[in-house]
Formats: C-alpha cells, sequence, structure tokens
C-alpha cells in the first residue's frame, strides 16, 4: 500500500492496480486473493478469492469465483443494461459490489472512475460523476444507504445521478420509498439481488439475468445458473447442491415469486422472528414502516412476556402509534421504537441487526411499559 500523497491519487492507483491484477487473474493469471489467505488450496480456473461480509454472525467466509463464472455475470449485466460502459467505483473494492465494477470495466476494455476515498459524501460523488468522460454508458453502483443520502441531499448530487444510464442498487432492501422518489426525479435506478456466491447481483428489478435460474423450496430461494461460486474455500457447509436442472447455491433467504413472476425477497431466514407465538418476517414489517418511519431496522428484543419484543430501530422520531398504524396491528406491529442517530452497517453498507439489536436492547433496558 502507498504512503504520503494525495489520497484520492492512491486511491485510484490502488483500483487501478486492482484492476490490472484481476485482467490478469480472468486471462489465467494467478488468482487475486482479497484479505487474508483461505485455509484450503485455490482450485483452478478460479479468478477471484473474497469473504463475504458477514451473515448474522458476522463472520465472512471465502468464496472461490471462477474467472467463467465472472464473464458471464459481466456479460449477463450488460445485455440487461445499455452495453458495456463506464463504471464509476463509489463502493470499496473489498467486496463483490465494488470488485465487479473493477470486473466489468476490465472486460468492457473502459477505465474505471473512481470516487475520492473517506466517508460517502453525496457531494464528492456529484463531482465524480461530472467529471466523468460521456464516450459510453455510465453506470454507478450504490448501496441504499448512500441513495437514501443523495435523496436527502438533492441538489447537484441527485441531478448527475440522471446522467447515469443505470444507478445499480443492491446489498441490502431498498426503501420503496427512496425508489419512488429517485424514479420521479429521473434516474434509472435498478434493484439487484444476489450475494458474493452468485458473482454478485444477478436478479435485477427482479427478474433473473439470462442464464440465471431461480427456485423456491419451502418459501427459500435457490439460485442457479453461470455465475455461482466453486464454493467456499473453508471446512464450513458447502450450500451447494446439484440435480437434474444443474447446481444450485441454497441461500439463507426467504421469498416468495409475485403474480407477474417476480422474485421478492423477505429477508434472511434466520432474521425471522417469534413473538408471542408468532413468526414475523423483519424486512417485510419494514416495508410496511418505510413510508412513516424512513430508514428503519426491526429487530428483537427479550421480552419475558413476548419472547421477543418487536423494536422499530429508527433516524426519525415518529411515535409508536404511528408506526403500529402503519404496520396495521396485530403481532406483526412493534412494540417499542428506539431513535439513532444512523442505522449501524457493516462490510459494504448492509444494515447489521446485530449492532441494531443491542443499541435497542441497552435503550429499552429498565423500560416496564409494554
Amino acid at each position: 500500500m502507498r504512503t504520503g500523497g494525495d489520497p484520492a491519487q492512491r486511491r485510484a492507483e490502488d483500483a487501478t492496480a486492482l484492476a490490472r491484477a484481476l485482467a490478469d487473474a480472468l486471462a489465467g493469471g494467478p488468482p487475486v486473493v482479497l484479505g487474508d489467505p483461505p485455509p484450503r488450496p485455490v482450485p483452478a480456473g478460479v479468478a477471484l478469492v473474497l469473504r463475504t461480509s458477514g451473515s448474522s454472525t458476522g463472520v465472512g467466509r471465502p468464496v472461490a469465483l471462477p474467472a467463467q463464472a465472472l464473464a458471464a455475470s459481466v456479460a449477463a449485466t450488460h445485455t440487461r443494461l445499455s452495453g458495456p460502459g463506464r463504471w464509476v467505483l463509489a463502493l470499496p473494492p473489498v467486496h463483490v459490489a465494488g470488485v465487479q465494477v473493477l470486473v466489468r470495466s476490465v472486460l468492457a476494455g473502459t477505465e474505471p472512475v473512481v470516487a475520492p476515498p473517506g466517508p460517502f459524501d453525496p457531494d464528492a460523488l456529484a463531482a465524480t460523476l461530472g467529471a466523468a468522460p460521456d464516450d459510453a454508458p455510465l453506470y454507478l453502483s450504490l448501496v441504499p444507504t448512500q441513495l437514501h443520502r443523495v435523496l436527502a441531499e438533492g441538489g447537484a448530487a441527485l441531478e448527475e445521478l440522471t446522467r447515469c444510464a443505470a444507478v445499480l442498487v443492491g446489498g441490502a432492501a431498498t426503501p420503496r420509498t427512496d425508489l419512488e422518489r429517485a424514479r420521479a426525479a429521473g434516474v434509472r435506478v435498478v434493484t439487484t439481488y444476489g450475494m458474493t456466491e452468485t458473482c454478485g447481483g444477478c436478479v435485477y428489478d427482479g427478474v433473473p439475468l439470462d442464464g440465471v435460474r431461480v427456485r423456491l423450496r419451502e418459501g427459500r430461494v435457490l439460485l442457479g445458473g453461470p455465475t455461482l461460486a466453486a464454493g467456499y474455500l473453508d471446512d464450513g457447509p458447502q450450500p451447494f447442491e446439484a440435480d437434474a436442472d444443474g447446481r444450485w447455491f441454497v441461500t439463507s433467504d426467504a421469498g416468495e415469486l409475485d403474480a407477474d413472476g417476480r422474485l421478492r425477497v423477505h429477508g434472511r431466514v434466520d432474521d425471522v422472528l417469534v413473538t408471542g407465538g408468532v413468526n414475523v418476517h423483519p424486512a417485510h414489517v419494514e416495508r410496511l414502516l418505510e413510508p412513516v418511519a424512513g430508514e428503519v431496522l426491526v429487530v428483537g428484543v427479550p421480552d419475558p412476556e413476548w419472547g421477543v419484543l418487536l423494536t422499530a430501530v429508527v433516524t426519525r422520531d415518529v411515535p409508536l402509534e404511528a408506526l403500529r398504524d402503519a404496520a396495521g396491528h396485530g403481532p406483526q406491529a412493534p412494540r417499542a421504537v428506539v431513535v439513532v442517530d444512523t442505522i449501524p452497517t457493516r462490510g459494504p453498507g448492509k444494515p447489521d441487526r446485530r449492532a441494531a439489536a443491542a443499541l435497542a436492547a441497552a435503550a429499552l433496558a429498565g423500560r416496564t411499559e409494554r
């Protein structure tokens, strides 16, 4: 790692160096290993090894991504969008969403545009987008928190987003209100669903990319197709299986197909909260609360009466009764609310439910009203 000099220059140089290493790996050279070396050998044909951002345990696992899988992901992405273009790197290239910006750039034959280092700044993003060449479709990947902050800032940042041929938003569920506001402002937002084990997003706006398959098993999402990882390079379980239809990754997500056949993800299976003997999907409740609360996480706090007390962690001072009205009362309605300055995040900007639950438990300690 370089020391001294301009931080923005160093970040651009680091991104360029990583892009070159990825180009070599995609062409059959040594694999790029990000993070600690994996416990198991890297199989032949693997171009990239990177760790997941961590599940509810907070522990990431090393994932082996073959060159063919990365190439298939990039080709399917560009087919779904407006063809190969110029990508803007506004995410750290240590998780799959950020690394894929570089992989897509390499395979498109374009130089990525790199946003300045440091905490996300809508004004800095606006300057980066404003300086980007207009010789190819301009693409940007964000996490929902970044989109929310651009919308809150408005002005130049929001205006520059409308230059993009597509703004991919993934890594977590995007509040419906934010999607509506962005699209009303002319931003071409594309919601993505996927994970490190699928080379990142493989379902766009609920529709699988070309070659990608979606299957539901008792409400759990399974993903198949050419973008699958080779597996984990550790001694943990390998949630991959094969049948006559091909190879599948058994995700930890619950979902359903709507009337139009689009995939709707409800959240992680292990995020389900049991309150008063009723199973509640926090992500479903969050969607109901977003129009009233804005940014919100629904967590469970241990409670002697309910088992877990359904608690809304919000950044806006909203009366509990307004939240209960939005959720339709009943067992899925929150019974407590905790206001925080910011929603805790982990990895590339995913909401950190464990940290939010800990904050809620500390805030509610000693309260007796239920």
